[in-house]
């Protein structure tokens, strides 16, 4: 007999261990992750009385699978719209935490004892939150389409960014036990443009292919091709040397701008509860009963300081960002936990062996504590504002609101100003890594290939260069043409010349920087393909043909490859009825939700549920199958499975979404004792049903039945029509949910 794989053996204890700890959890009304992790620590080495995982190798890739999809259903839950709008949020947030923590983390690391290099690891592995904790609590407590974690999703993307420089930082640090700006500024140059390039070309190609399938697609065929594209990402980004979460993260986020997100969102739900629960349980095995009792002190001291400072820190940076108290609060308590990276982090210290080798258990114990602690803060939080706000100082409060609602603010010639270096800068770094990145693949890919290609053919050399140079060219031209003159309104340059003071000062140097990086990529591809020299006098003759006779084609070829990007890009938006103006953006919360089965509004009219009394919200559609209705009336059913419209403030909104989301008590319901009732009866000459049709007699008048057969001259009629007329001599079947007693043929009637 084949023996068994020992991964097999291994899931079915991880899994059963798990489904039996969480169903206890769910009975006692706690978040599931905290069984996931206390599953995980009783079929773990350290614990000896249970049977234990034996190929912890596998189980690990399996873990890190499951983060792949729980960072890939983050990113479809996002969008890259919401990422620019609470960007500045985010980056002031994980930046204040960083620094607080890194302060916070040192300062501890000392007064316990630890070397000088433990402390600068341990103040960096607490300054990273855990993505997958958090992202799983919200899942548990249902938060997700509350206001705020917005605004904590964009802080976890900005620190999983540090986080990646954090690595680089350390690694260079631990080899040569100095602090190296340039190759951090060097890492951050490398992110910023893979990023660009990645976002680029994904909302450019994918929803174009996605909709050059739709015709042909099911849902199986959709679920391939969004897993398969969110783990090419994730090679992808591994071979760029970022994290695997990272690239799925961006690809969660190309895809939640394509109409197919809320699908595929529903697709990979089953994938990711699976594999990020044997992610939690890999965590929970790590668990070190010898190492808590030996150094249960510290661990103690460090998740005090990450459950206190950290929160605060957070909540810090939120408040700087100009976000109100209230979203601040709630934002920052989710800051109390340390996790995946913080693990990697510890590894990297002891890989290089500067880091003492008992600070990495120490650092998974501290992270289990905070994660069973991260639920309740959040859960929390709302209560703590609700006592915290009515005690603060009116001068506070009033400070702090002044504070929130000018955020921002400018005067006009500083504000026109700054709009535009923003908008030139964004220009150069948009255009100038996509032109980095066709110089790349044409250098590193496409020369080689057409250099192999004519040697092959015996034909020079020269003429595949020339190839390659030309056609590089030709596909850079629109690019050229953007990062040149694209937004250059002389027009408007001479209004600020003529409005505002020194303007020459910012506006000469970054039109000269946009003229030098297309000049810079030209050369850089022509140096590629021929002689360096050669390829200085190139580029003017370059430059020359291309303002005599490509200019305007170039213009015409970008319009066209621009206007497809952004129909990509507000794909998704265009499926909304409306869009909210910017300037209500703040006042008004607009949401698509699906209607539930158990949904206590479900086969109700409008009228019926009162909506717009009860929870203060409007439905403006309901889009049923590829029906939609606009602006319903009162007299309109909502069905189970309708996908409602609704627009309110955020607390309207989020008081109708558990009626209308609303799960069920039991996922299964046993009926085993509802039954109907199925009777015989044999039509007599002179009886009461003789000579009478099916719908004008007593069955269909004065009893609850229905007839399903009736036995005629060996022949049998299913399902007999109600203008069927029972003879002499017919059997007839039907059924009931009442037992029947009927006077006159009772003792005919037989119950099967």
């Amino acid at each position: 007999m084949e023996s068994l794989p020992a991964l097999f053996m291994d899931l079915a204890v991880i899994l059963v261990t798990a489904g039996v700890i969480t169903v206890v959890f769910k009975w006692l009304k706690q978040p599931l992750v905290l069984g996931y992790i206390l599953a995980g620590f009783f079929i773990g080495p350290y614990f000896p009385w249970f049977p234990a995982v034996t190929d912890t190798q596998n189980v690990h890739v399996w873990s890190d699978i499951g983060i792949v999809f729980l960072m890939f259903a983050l990113g479809l839950e996002f969008s890259i719209k919401k990422l620019k709008k609470v960007g500045t949020t985010g980056a002031v947030t994980a930046l204040t935490e960083l620094a607080i923590m890194f302060l916070i983390g040192n300062t501890v690391g000392h007064l316990i004892g630890f070397k000088s290099m433990d402390c600068i690891f341990l103040g960096c592995m607490l300054s990273i939150s855990s993505t997958a904790i958090i992202v799983k609590s919200f899942d548990d407590l249902k938060l997700k389409q509350q206001k705020f974690t917005s605004t904590v999703t964009a802080v976890l993307v900005v620190e999983d960014l540090i986080a990646v420089l954090l690595l680089v930082v350390l690694s260079t640090i631990s080899v040569s036990r100095t602090f190296d700006g340039g190759q951090l500024a060097m890492s951050m140059v490398k992110l910023v443009f893979f990023l660009i390039v990645w976002f680029v070309f994904g909302i450019y190609l994918i929803p174009t292919f996605l909709r050059w399938m739709r015709k042909y697609m099911t849902e199986e065929t959709l679920l391939l091709v969004a897993v398969g594209l969110c783990f090419g990402m994730v090679v992808l980004a591994a071979k760029a040397g970022f994290s695997t979460a990272l690239g799925a993260f961006v690809m969660g986020a190309i895809l939640a701008e394509t109409i197919e997100a809320d699908v595929i969102h529903r697709l990979i739900t089953p994938l990711k509860n699976l594999f990020s629960a044997v992610f939690f349980v890999s965590v929970g095995m790590l668990v070190q009963p010898a190492v808590l009792g030996k150094y249960w002190l510290t661990v103690l001291i460090i998740a005090v300081c990450i459950i206190l400072f950290k929160s605060f820190a957070a909540t810090t940076g939120v408040l700087l960002s100009g976000k109100p108290l209230k979203t601040a609060v709630q934002s920052g308590f989710c800051f109390c936990q340390i996790g995946e990276f913080s693990f990697i982090i510890a590894g990297l210290g002891l890989s290089y062996g500067v880091i003492d080798e008992n600070l990495y258990p120490i650092i998974v114990s501290v992270s289990i504590l905070t994660t069973f602690v991260t639920p309740y803060m959040i859960k929390g939080a709302l209560p703590f504002y609700n006592w915290m706000e009515p005690r603060l100082p009116e001068k506070v409060k009033d400070r702090l609101n002044r504070y929130s609602e000018n955020s921002g603010g400018d005067d006009d010639s500083r504000a026109t100003i700054g709009k535009f270096i923003r908008k030139q800068l964004t220009n150069i770094l948009l255009y100038g890594a996509i032109l980095t990145a066709i110089s790349l693949l044409s250098i590193g890919i496409l020369r080689p290939f057409l250099d192999k290609l004519f040697a092959d053919l015996d034909i020079p050399q020269i003429w595949s260069r020339i190839l390659g140079l030309v056609g590089t060219l030709v596909i850079m031209s629109p690019f050229l043409w953007a990062v040149a003159v694209k937004n250059v309104s002389k027009k408007k340059i001479r209004e600020m010349f003529d409005a505002y003071r020194f303007s020459q000062a910012v506006v000469i140097p970054m039109l000269v920087l946009r003229y030098f990086v297309a000049l810079l990529s030209v050369g850089i591809i022509i140096a590629g393909y021929v002689d360096i020299a050669v390829g200085f006098l190139m580029v003017l003759a370059v430059i020359v043909v291309g303002v005599v006779l490509f200019s305007r084609r170039a213009d015409g070829f970008y319009v066209q490859i621009e206007e497809r990007f952004t129909k990509n890009f507000n794909s998704r938006q265009a499926q909304a009825s409306f869009h909210i103006p910017t300037g209500m953006e703040n006042e008004f919360a607009m949401e698509r939700l699906r209607l539930t089965p158990s949904s206590p509004l479900a086969g109700k009219t409008l009228a019926q549920n009162n909506i717009r009394d009860r929870y203060g919200a409007n439905i403006v559609t309901i889009e049923r199958g590829e029906t939609i209705i606009d602006l319903p009336t009162k007299d309109n059913i909502l069905m189970p499975s309708d996908v409602l419209t609704v627009i309110g403030t955020e607390e309207q909104v989020s008081s109708i979404r558990g009626d209308i989301e609303k799960e069920a008590d039991l996922l299964v319901h046993d009926h085993s004792d509802h039954e109907m009732h199925m009777y015989r009866y044999r039509v007599d000459a002179g009886g009461p049903l003789c000579g009478m049709q099916i719908g004008t007699s007593i069955l269909a008048t004065k009893h609850h039945v229905m007839v399903i057969a009736i036995e005629r001259g060996g022949q049998k009629i299913v399902n007999p029509r109600r203008g069927t007329i029972f003879q002499h001599g017919d059997l007839i079947w039907f059924v009931s949910p009442e037992e029947l007693t009927v006077s006159g043929f009772e003792k005919k009637m037989v119950e099967i």
